[in-house]
């Protein structure tokens, strides 16, 4: 018992010394700032090629748009016209979600279409 306790004392210094490169590597208050104070959305998408709409939830709505449009694997690979209609902001993931939840039990085309042709 004695003797692990360099060792461990060893892997602790190694594992402090990967942190505090990792944060030398990112300008300063980012982290703290991407953390804390980041926005959470949920999102609609429209299609006219395939006359549907999609929603779903991100953090980041330009990035999660991207990924859409190229992905090969998902419900929006059938189609690469989508679109941007609808997008509401929240400050925590758990109300992001919870309101994704409220539009998607609705299943209604025309309440869809009611948020967003105010």
């Amino acid at each position: 018992m004695v003797q692990s306790i360099p060792i461990l004392h060893r892997e602790d210094q190694a594992i402090e010394s990967l942190r505090a490169h990792f944060y030398s590597q990112i300008p300063k208050y980012t982290y703290f700032r991407d953390f804390f104070m980041s926005k959470f959305h949920i999102y609609i998408l429209f299609s006219e090629a395939l006359n549907k709409y999609y929603i779903s939830s991100t953090q980041d709505i330009n990035i999660r748009l991207e990924k859409h449009l190229q992905s090969n694997k998902v419900f929006t690979s059938k189609a690469k016209d989508w679109v941007l209609v609808y997008s509401e902001e929240f400050k925590t993931r758990t109300e992001a979600i919870r309101r994704e939840r409220q539009i998607k039990k609705c299943k209604s085309r025309i309440m869809i279409e009611k948020l967003f042709k105010k």
